[in-house]
């Protein structure tokens, strides 16, 4: 099976976390956390710059590594590289995503996560979000 790689944003601010609604593609209307491949030869902390700027026009801080999830979804295996981020400069411009909502830990469940973001929320409610 087909692995992909991919890296995801876990954009905190004032205790709050930022999550979109996918626009597109199989998984369409699903929320996750915003990234996106990681391209031969980048790191996935490269990539996660990368394609924050690309998807939302928005500089992020990468901070700590948060989790590795990998998930089986038919037709390919993914490997999701989560980091906990913040914003350093932009206003999160949805460029490719339809939706996207600031999360409190009360309501962090009430959207409908796509698989892989389910157990990157999991790890993060483990800790305090800050």
């Amino acid at each position: 099976m087909k692995t992909v790689e991919v890296a995801a944003a876990i954009i905190i601010k004032d205790g709050n976390v930022f999550a979109t609604q996918r626009g597109y593609g199989e998984f369409k209307d699903g929320w996750e956390f915003p990234g996106g491949k990681v391209e031969p030869g980048e790191t996935p902390e490269k990539a996660l710059s990368r394609e924050i700027r690309e998807e939302l026009d928005t500089e992020i801080s990468i901070g700590e590594h948060l989790c590795t999830v990998e998930q089986d979804y038919p037709g390919f295996h993914l490997k999701m590289h989560c980091y906990i981020c913040s914003v350093v400069e932009g206003s999160l411009t949805l460029r490719e995503h339809e939706a996207a909502k600031w999360l409190d830990r009360e309501h962090i469940w009430s959207v409908d996560w796509l698989p892989a973001d389910v157990d990157a929320v999991k790890a993060l409610c483990e800790r305090k979000i800050r």
